[in-house]
């Protein structure tokens, strides 16, 4: 299969180009960058060792950071390259890397281009994380004898079950990487079993990443706006659930007549989408827009927020949030540790396959609480709404739990640096 593979993708140049063409009409490209997937780099390399840190998307990016800014205050000689693949993963990391910190767009997995990116770039050790695997970029970064990590590595049971069919393709990809270290149990079991040969359990990065930032003064004024209203957050929102959100609004609304629901979606281009679901499922109060700049006043009952990298400031000023992608069976939901990270009461659906390992524990632990339905959802959001000790417990527990994340970074830190410090060497045997 890579075989095949290794000849399809080195006479797909057209292909990709015009790929690349139909993505940046659909400003699914940066226009400036373009170039940077096809390995042409816009910054020059650093003087140095430089650590690459291939992180695919939004979510995987942000957990990445925690991780290169301790590795950054370790050694002050150092620098990180941080590649990801999507236009708003640059976005969101463009005003939080630190010093020493570079994003390039990562090339697409054309030889040529892989070639020429990691010629410019030669990393000393490269960490890819999750669970995006490109032949031509590992292999040739193997080939370079460049030390690969594949760190809070996860793999569905679908792509696990669609590698096993390609047993020796898969475990020739797994025998690149030095070390892997899954995220659950069950990670581990599953990379095993497709011939990585050194799996270490050390946790979650995504404990370890810092806590979503917000501007004081968008705090300040947000709560002003709301004064002492009751008010909840469902934080990135899919198709289907905006609706479900808006009719748990207008139940609650006979009880809490001045409630604020703030609905923040996933994808803030789907704004006309989200508008339709929510006025045909939802009548009372006015709906505010905060792209459009909308103020919310007395009459204002949702607030759709659709912005980009502004979640932590809604995570920070809303006491209750539901955790999107959740409440519907195709998205495997989002990261819960952020809100808990800002001391919010976490509510998330049954369809959190993405965390399952965080949704066990964080329910373990009473740090969530899992609803189930529509029904479900209005009565634990009525109950905390009702409750400030409950609402307070709930935040509690959830803060207790995300504080696990700074062994967590110690432990990936230092696999890190021994891998630098021996090249990546590993016995065969």
């Amino acid at each position: 299969m890579l075989f095949a593979y290794r000849l399809l993708s080195g006479a797909s140049g057209p292909l990709l180009s015009h790929l690349l063409a139909k993505r940046l009409a659909r400003a699914k490209e940066h226009p400036e960058r373009i170039t940077e997937r096809k390995g042409i780099a816009s910054h020059p390399r650093p003087e140095g060792r430089l650590i690459w840190l291939h992180a695919a998307s939004v979510g995987e990016a942000v957990s990445s950071l925690a991780l290169i800014r301790r590795l950054l205050e370790d050694d002050k000689t150092l620098h990180v390259l941080l590649t990801s693949g999507t236009v708003t993963s640059a976005k969101v990391v463009a005003n939080r890397l630190p010093d020493r910190a570079i994003h390039q767009f990562v090339p697409l997995d054309h030889p040529r281009w892989v070639r020429r990116f990691l010629d410019h770039w030669h990393p000393d050790i490269a960490i890819w994380l999750e669970s995006e695997l490109w032949p031509n970029l590992i292999f040739g970064a193997r080939r370079r004898d460049i030390p690969l990590v594949l760190a809070n590595a996860r793999l569905s049971l679908r792509s696990f079950r669609r590698w096993r069919r390609f047993g020796g393709s898969a475990r020739r990809l797994m025998e690149c990487f030095s070390i892997v270290l899954p995220q659950t149990t069950e990670d581990a079991e599953k990379y095993q079993a497709l011939g990585a040969r050194d799996v270490r359990l050390l946790g979650n990065l995504k404990l370890a990443a810092a806590p979503l930032k917000a501007n004081a003064e968008a705090i300040s004024i947000l709560r002003e706006a709301i004064r002492n209203r009751p008010v909840w957050l469902a934080a990135s929102t899919h198709a289907g659930e905006e609706a479900i959100v808006a009719r748990t609004h207008q139940r609650l609304t006979a009880k809490y007549p001045d409630l604020l629901t703030i609905i923040a979606p996933r994808h803030p281009d789907r704004l006309e989408e989200v508008l339709a679901d929510i006025t045909s499922a939802a009548t009372d109060g006015a709906i505010a827009i905060r792209s459009r700049q909308d103020t919310i006043d007395a009459t204002t009952g949702i607030y759709v927020a659709d912005t980009i990298g502004e979640l932590g400031l809604f995570y920070t000023v809303c006491p209750i949030a539901l955790v999107g992608g959740s409440l519907i069976d195709r998205i495997g939901g989002h990261n819960p540790i952020e809100p808990a990270q800002l001391g919010c009461a976490i509510l998330f659906g049954p369809y959190m396959a993405n965390f399952s390992d965080v949704e066990r524990d964080m329910l373990s632990a009473q740090a969530a609480i899992s609803v189930q339905d529509e029904e479900a959802l209005a009565t634990q959001v009525d109950r905390l709404l009702a409750s400030r000790q409950a609402r307070e417990e709930a935040a509690r527990q959830a803060l207790y739990y995300a504080r696990q994340g700074e062994r967590i970074l110690d432990d990936i830190t230092d696999v890190i640096r021994a891998q630098m410090a021996d090249g990546g060497q590993k016995s065969d045997g």
